[in-house]
């Protein structure tokens, strides 16, 4: 017998039985405006308040552009604690893309009244029919038959959960785009039966506060909190207002976009709607975006088209219409100058792996390891701090070179892995059992996989994600399973793997009382690979056929021009040993007489150093090397290298290596046989190549015997710099050089550059990419519109990365800010306009700081260092880039 409730085609709840089913549009209550747009069509938005019936008004917008006619209709749904505002941008594309787009703030927020229910099936949920059957009676909306429409559903967090309720209960919705958001509540906020405290709190904070929730909201909320265990009927109340409860009725195409930075909603929550809904028939795709409810990028354009493009194949009908891969995961590389943003690139596969996939079992070592559950659970371990990860918040702190992790001694186990012995990507959920024993009957566990690195001491916890676990019974000692957050990160070769197990977390609720556990491993990690994710390389450009025949010419060419050329500047001899100086260096753009490229430009480079050279597009970099490798002449002024002044066809030429706008070559041919043409090519003795020197550098191994067609981005990258440092030149400059590549590529050429430096050779790397520029260089050369804004050591420019600057929602009094500088680990802290200015000392550390912050109850919105090379690079060219 089928026990399952019939499919609604609109829902019922017994509140709404109980008043008016039919939305009732309160007189004068429409305004008509009219939104302009450059070359767009005009948008018309229309706002009501609409009567649901049982006594609550609904703020609604609705929006259509273009000529008249019948089109589908979208629901867009807000993030909770905002309101329609949030969505109007959004609205308005996709009203000038042919939708009739509506808008509502739900039930408490924005205009509208009523209790928050979290998406109540009986509230939210029966609202979301109402508005569906508001729709059937537009005329600018197409029907699918009299009073069905042809309608989709979209939305981020709390938006997203309502857009896949609607689906499950009300068969009118014919396609969902939900993003960032729990397919189960309860699971989400009760963690394998642990309470997840800062974010429960974030929730009703945000919500206005307790007395603003429905009754049984606010009494299960205080309830929960006061005992820090949620019961039963807690579980029960929020899996009923979770679209798990209706998973077996959500069979329409359903596009998933999860973030990879969340705490909150972590990508194990898609998995499990992806899952459901797959099972049900539906087609589903799965985008696992590089941002979430801690921060990071939310690729608001990126997803807005994805969605544009899954409505206009399952609503309008293009059949055309690409909706992207299966399974796409975006990875993020370094920061952008130009604008300040992490560099992205795409990840993607023609099926959705799940989080399993391509398992490979990494052997973990360790005793048996005994650690307390201090009393008050206090001091906690640090993982992620809702409130403060996103843009201004923890994300900053790896510009310190340090994980914002805190593990305090006595409080946890550890395993750890031997090196990895190749580059592995994590993408997916890592598993390991081992056995609990507790002093008391149950134990409150915090498992977390580290990336550590070499030296063993810096390590990196993946998206700052932990799995929390309650062992009952144990006692009498128990095996447990652990499956750990789902990520997508890469570990890199001599990196290891070190499972920790704490007994606290600050952002959960943990045991008050005592007890020690006892932890011992009864399996390796299980690790999923997801083989069939793949990130294409980037294609090789048409010109790699002819560009070493023509690299051949122009060198050629150079040799016969260096034999005619007219004397020479003699040698300065008081220059002779050093690498570079530039003097009064000036370029004026063609055809121009008072527009220069570069001006008056003036500096100096040691033997040794990695000198970065900085500015935003068009502040004349490209344009000065193209000068000191003697490809264009200056207008003024002069450049030596090694005292010899440079000049097209200058012998000291020789001395100096160049990678400028990537490399070209022969597809066919080893990445030897490349080089050892490329050298030929230059008429130099081949003992003067020292080729093998050059490729240990570049670290590229066996791949040197294959052919470059078979090469990554990254491995053609590190032939190119190995190509420029052919010769063993005394100063290697190069031009963007990670141009393209990943973030483990980037980290490879970084140590590429400080090898070849360590040699007391000369390295000038100029990058968009502040974070490596940071990590890589020993001194900097800023420039802006031409000319030099500031030179000198990396650490003079930047300023004390022992400052950390603490912002705060409110003004920070005296007296909690002498008790911040009375802190172990703290050497002063001074109140400012943002919160609070706070210097460590020799034993201080920032995660520490985090701790005691939250400890003293300071309203901490953001914590970051004072000054990193990026504020000191935007604060010297004035926000030109």
């Amino acid at each position: 017998m089928d026990l399952r409730l019939p499919r609604l085609r609109r829902p019922r709840p017994r509140r709404a039985l109980a008043a008016a089913a039919a939305v009732v549009v309160l007189a004068g209550a429409g305004t008509w405006t009219a939104v302009a747009s450059d070359d767009a069509p005009e948008v018309r938005r229309a706002d009501r308040v609409m009567a649901t019936g049982d006594g609550v008004r609904i703020d609604t917008s609705f929006f259509t552009a273009g000529p008249e006619g019948r089109r589908p209709a979208v629901l867009l749904g807000h993030g909770f604690g905002g309101s329609k505002e949030d969505v109007r941008a959004q609205a308005e594309d996709l009203a000038r893309d042919g939708y009739a787009v509506l808008t509502w703030s739900a039930r408490g927020f924005g205009r509208s009244t009523g209790k928050i229910g979290l998406n109540d099936p009986e509230g939210e949920v029966a609202d979301v029919s109402r508005l569906v059957d508001w729709l059937a009676a537009r005329p600018e909306v197409r029907l699918d038959k009299d009073g069905d429409p042809r309608v989709g559903m979209a939305g981020n967090s709390y938006g997203g959960a309502i857009a896949l309720l609607g689906a499950g209960y009300d068969d009118r919705i014919d396609a969902v785009a939900p993003a960032i958001t729990y397919f189960d509540l309860a699971e989400a906020l009760f963690p394998d039966g642990v309470f997840k405290k800062l974010w429960a709190g974030a929730f009703v904070t945000s919500g206005g506060g307790c007395a603003r929730f429905e009754p049984e909201l606010c009494a299960m909320y205080e309830r929960v909190a006061e005992s820090g265990v949620p019961d039963a009927r807690a579980r029960a109340l929020l899996e009923a207002r979770s679209p798990a409860a209706v998973a077996d009725r959500i069979d329409v195409p359903t596009l998933l976009m999860q973030g990879q930075t969340d705490s909150l909603f972590p990508l194990g929550q898609a998995d499990a709607a992806a899952r459901a809904i797959r099972a049900n028939g539906a087609p589903v795709k799965v985008d696992w975006l590089a941002g979430g409810h801690d921060g990071g990028d939310p690729e608001t354009d990126r997803l807005h088209e994805r969605v544009r493009a899954w409505f206009d194949r399952y609503l309008k009908g293009d059949e055309s219409a690409d909706t992207g891969p299966a399974f796409r995961v975006t990875r993020t590389g370094g920061v952008d100058s130009t604008d300040g943003r992490a560099q992205l690139r795409g990840a993607s596969a023609d099926a959705y792996p799940g989080l399993r996939s391509g398992t490979r079992t990494v052997e973990l070592t360790g005793r048996e390891q005994r650690f307390a559950n201090p009393a008050g659970a206090n001091p906690p371990a640090v993982s992620a701090l809702p409130g403060i990860g996103g843009s201004g918040g923890l994300s900053q702190l790896s510009s310190l070179g340090i994980g914002v992790s805190l593990d305090f001694p006595g409080q946890h186990a550890r395993f750890e892995s031997a090196p990895v012995t190749r580059d592995l990507r994590v993408t997916g959920s890592p598993a390991v059992t081992v056995r609990v024993k507790s002093t008391s009957d149950d134990a409150v566990l915090f498992a977390k996989v580290y990336d550590v690195g070499p030296d063993g001491r810096q390590q990196v916890l993946p998206s700052q994600l932990v799995t929390p676990v309650r062992v009952e019974g144990a006692r009498a000692g128990k095996d447990v399973e652990l499956t750990l957050p789902a990520v997508d990160h890469e570990v890199r070769k001599g990196h290891r793997l070190r499972l920790v197990l704490a007994s606290t977390d600050l952002a959960y609720a943990s045991p008050a009382a005592p007890a020690t556990y006892t932890v011992s491993l009864k399996s390796g990690l299980t690790v999923p690979t997801a083989p069939g994710v793949t990130t294409a390389a980037a294609p090789l450009p048409a010109w790699v056929v002819w560009l070493p025949v023509a690299g051949a010419v122009t060198a050629l060419a150079l040799l016969l021009t260096g034999r005619r050329r007219t004397a020479a500047p003699a040698p300065d001899p008081d220059l002779a040993d050093v690498p570079l100086q530039i003097t009064g260096l000036s370029k004026r753009y063609a055809r121009s007489a008072d527009r220069y490229a570069v001006r008056d430009l003036s500096f100096r480079v040691d033997k040794g150093q990695v000198l970065g050279l900085l500015g935003p597009n068009g502040a004349g970099k490209t344009t000065t090397l193209r000068m000191l490798m003697g490809l264009i002449k200056p207008d003024d002024g002069e450049i030596r290298v090694f005292g010899h002044a440079v000049r097209p066809g200058a012998p000291v030429l020789s001395r100096v290596g160049a990678f400028v706008e990537g490399a070209g070559f022969l597809p066919h041919l080893s990445g030897r046989e490349n080089l050892e043409l490329y050298w030929a090519a230059t008429g130099r003795p081949p003992e003067d190549a020292h080729l093998d020197e050059a490729l240990e550098i570049a670290g590229l191994g066996d791949a040197l015997a294959r052919a470059v067609r078979t090469y990554s981005q990254g491995m053609r990258q590190r032939l190119a710099i190995a190509q420029a440092m052919l010769g063993l030149p005394d100063l290697l400059i190069l031009d963007e050089p990670t141009n393209g590549l990943d973030p483990p590529q980037i980290r490879e050429m970084r140590e590429v550059m400080i090898r070849y430096a360590a040699a007391g050779r000369t390295v000038i790397v100029s990058s968009h990419l502040l974070a490596e520029v940071e990590q890589s260089c020993t001194h900097l050369v800023v420039m802006d519109r031409g000319r030099l804004v500031q030179a000198g050591p990396v650490h003079d420019i930047i300023g004390s990365g022992d400052t950390l600057l603490v912002g705060t929602v409110t003004p920070v009094e005296e007296p909690l800010a002498e008790k911040v500088a009375a802190l172990p680990g703290v050497e002063s802290a001074v109140r400012t306009d943002e919160g609070l200015l706070v210097r460590l000392g020799a034993d201080g550390t920032a995660p520490r700081l985090i701790a005691e912050l939250v400890r003293l109850e300071v309203p901490v919105t953001s914590v970051g260092p004072h000054r990193r090379l990026e504020d000191a690079f935007l604060t010297l060219i004035g926000g030109s880039a």
